[in-house]
C-alpha cells in the first residue's frame, strides 16, 4: 500500500473549510506543465483527484441520475461517477511567484509539494498565493502534515468576504494559522502587479477568479465557477451542490460561461482535467471543453 493510500482516510475534509464532503479523493502522480503567455510563465501542478458518484447528490440536484448518465455517455465518460482534478497554478511575474490555490494538502495524500520539486521550484521561493476560495481542496495545502505554513514567505491573499467566510464556517485551529499571512482586498482590485481579481460570488460569498496579464496574452483562472468539463458546461442550469448560494452560483455560471466562449477566453479551470488549459467554446444549448496549451 503507498503512502498516498494510507493517508486518504486521515480525516479529509474536517481539519479545513466545509470542502465537498460526497467527493472521494484519490492519489494522483505528481505532474508539472510549464507554458507561456506572453511574458509570463505558467506552471500547472497537480495535487489530487476526486471522484464524485453519479448518485444525485452534488450534480444535477433534483435531475435524475440516468439523465446525468446519458451526458456522461455523449461525451465518451464512465456513467457512475464524475472525477475531478484538484489543480493549482504557478505564475511567474517579475519580482512575483505567485500560486493560485493550493490543493487538498499533504494531510490527505495531496502531492503539490512533489509537483513543485517536478518543476524545480521551492516552496520558500513563492511570493504570493492567491485563493479562489476557501474550501478544503483549495486551501488545504497552506499547511503542511505537521500544522505549519507550507509557502512560509509568501503572502496569503483572497478577498475580504471569503476570509470574512472561512472565519465563520473553517478550523478555528486553520484560521489561527493562516491569520498573521493573510492579506484581504476588495473584489474587483488588483492583487499583484499584473493580476487582476474578477468577482465571481455564488459558490462562496467571497469566490474570485484571477486575470493574468492583458489583452490576448492573458489568463483567467475560473476557480470553481465550473468543476466537472463535462457537465458543468453542457448542463450549466443544473444545481450543483457544492455552490452555497444555488441560485447565484447557476446565475454566475452562465453569465461567465457565456462571456467566455464569446470572448474566447484562454482559461485554467482547477477541476478539469490536467493540466486545465484551454478554452470553453459553445455546443448546442450549452458548452463543451477545448483543451489547448499555448504554443
Amino acid at each position: 500500500m503507498t503512502m498516498a493510500h494510507r493517508l486518504l482516510p486521515v480525516l479529509a475534509f474536517t481539519l479545513f473549510a466545509a470542502a465537498p464532503a460526497s467527493a472521494k479523493p484519490a492519489p494522483a502522480a505528481p505532474a508539472a506543465t510549464p507554458f507561456s503567455i506572453g511574458k509570463i510563465k505558467f506552471v500547472a501542478l497537480r495535487d489530487m483527484s476526486n471522484v464524485v458518484p453519479n448518485d444525485g447528490s452534488v450534480f444535477g440536484v433534483g435531475v435524475p441520475t440516468d439523465q446525468v448518465a446519458a451526458v456522461l455517455r455523449a461525451h465518451g465518460a464512465a456513467t457512475d461517477q464524475i472525477p475531478l482534478g484538484v489543480d493549482a497554478l504557478l505564475a511567474i511575474l517579475p519580482g512575483h511567484v505567485v500560486l493560485l490555490d493550493t490543493g487538498l494538502g499533504p494531510k490527505v495524500g495531496g502531492v503539490l509539494p512533489l509537483s513543485f520539486a517536478e518543476a524545480k521550484v521551492t516552496p520558500a521561493s513563492v511570493t504570493d498565493i492567491l485563493i479562489t476560495h476557501s474550501h478544503g481542496d483549495h486551501i488545504g495545502g497552506l499547511l503542511t502534515k505537521e500544522g505549519g505554513l507550507a509557502f512560509p514567505n509568501a503572502t496569503i491573499r483572497m478577498s475580504a468576504p471569503e476570509w470574512a467566510f472561512l472565519q465563520a464556517k473553517g478550523s478555528k485551529a486553520t484560521v489561527e494559522a493562516l491569520r498573521p499571512k493573510i492579506k484581504t482586498f476588495e473584489p474587483g482590485a488588483e492583487v499583484v502587479p499584473g493580476i487582476r481579481s474578477v468577482p465571481l460570488p455564488g459558490h462562496t460569498p467571497g469566490h474570485s477568479g484571477y486575470l493574468i496579464g492583458t489583452g490576448k496574452d492573458a489568463l483567467l483562472d475560473i476557480g470553481d465557477t465550473a468543476h466537472s468539463s463535462i457537465i458543468s458546461l453542457a448542463k450549466p442550469d443544473w444545481p450543483i451542490q457544492y455552490d452555497t448560494d444555488e441560485a447565484e452560483g447557476r446565475t454566475q455560471r452562465k453569465a461567465e460561461l457565456a462571456k467566455l466562449a464569446a470572448g474566447r477566453r484562454r482559461i485554467f479551470a482547477p477541476h478539469f482535467p490536467y493540466p486545465g488549459v484551454g478554452y470553453v467554446v459553445k455546443a448546442g444549448d450549452g458548452y463543451a471543453w477545448q483543451a489547448e496549451l499555448p504554443k
